[in-house]
């Protein structure tokens, strides 16, 4: 449940600001792209970038989000596995420490208690400054002990580099090998292109695809459902975040592994989570109940349930 949050004047909590000299590497990778003026760019380089931001996304918001953060489906533990793992590709650190941020989030939404949010603390902040800065670089392992009790996730959360690593290492030996094949360029030169935008471009879009539902989500939209917060739903949003963009939804209903609820709101992610459904990859996906789903606040949905089970 949210804590409410109210049009009176809040104290802010004391936040610290970014200290630069530990950011480097955060920089870097967003001017990294700009080499690629200098080994060039292939349609197989802008291809990579397309499928990587796509193919990552799909893990940050299933499995950091819908399956980390939340629990609205359930898996295996070597999916579990895959998940975190290629989730941390995107270099948003562990899964541990996204869903741990994120479950705050929800408890404390647009008050001072929240990690990012626009309303208190301004959309640089909400956007990229609470990452940059030093008050929430450790895990909070207290708030996420359903999923630290394992090893093997604790070791993905204190090396989460990782994952990162060898996508890189992948994309440079395929963009090396696919670039030398079609374009007869040195395999060399191939690898590099490939890292500049196959790699750290759709890394950088991705950053901030990701981001964009911390800052944007709580400023533009449209709510369809009283939360309590400033959370909206927005169409575009939700095609650049593969379902993420349904976020008044998913601030009402938070246990439903659907963020679109109605057909017409387009969730890639859950189309995917309901193919791997199929073969049973996951399963008990959680979806959203009659009452919630068509009522317009939580006093509304109580009727609504109470209406149900009269009827019965």
């Amino acid at each position: 449940m949210t804590v409410q949050a109210s049009d009176t004047p809040v104290l802010k909590e004391k936040r610290r600001r970014p200290n630069w000299k530990h950011e480097v590497g955060f920089l870097l990778i967003h001017l990294s792209p700009v080499l690629a003026f200098f080994s060039g760019a292939t349609l197989i380089d802008w291809a990579i970038c397309i499928g990587l931001y796509f193919f990552r996304m799909f893990f940050i918001t299933a499995g950091y989000h819908r399956y980390f953060a939340h629990r609205t489906f359930k898996t295996s533990r070597w999916f579990q596995f895959l998940l975190a793992f290629f989730a941390q590709t995107s270099i948003q650190k562990g899964a541990l420490w996204w869903a741990a941020n994120h479950r705050t989030h929800h408890k404390f939404s647009d008050t001072p208690k929240d990690p990012h949010s626009s309303k208190v603390y301004g959309f640089f902040y909400s956007h990229i400054g609470w990452i940059m800065g030093p008050d929430f670089k450790n895990t909070r392992f207290d708030l996420i002990k359903d999923f630290a009790k394992f090893p093997e996730l604790r070791w993905l959360n204190k090396n989460h580099l990782f994952p990162a690593l060898v996508m890189m290492l992948a994309v440079a030996g395929f963009g090396g090998w696919a670039n030398y094949a079609v374009y007869d360029v040195s395999f060399f030169t191939g690898a590099w292109s490939a890292l500049f935008i196959g790699f750290a471009l759709s890394t950088v879009v991705l950053f901030h695809g990701t981001f964009s539902i911390n800052s944007l989500m709580h400023k533009i939209g449209k709510p369809r459902y009283e939360t309590g917060d400033e959370s909206k739903n927005s169409l575009v949003l939700a095609l650049v975040t593969m379902g993420e963009g349904w976020h008044n939804n998913h601030h009402y209903y938070q246990s439903s592994t659907r963020q679109g609820f109605f057909w017409w709101e387009i969730d890639p992610t859950y189309y995917v989570l309901k193919f791997l459904s199929w073969f049973g990859i996951v399963w008990n996906i959680n979806k959203v109940p009659y009452h919630i789903k068509f009522s317009k606040n939580l006093e509304h949905a109580k009727q609504l349930l109470n209406k149900s089970r009269k009827a019965k």
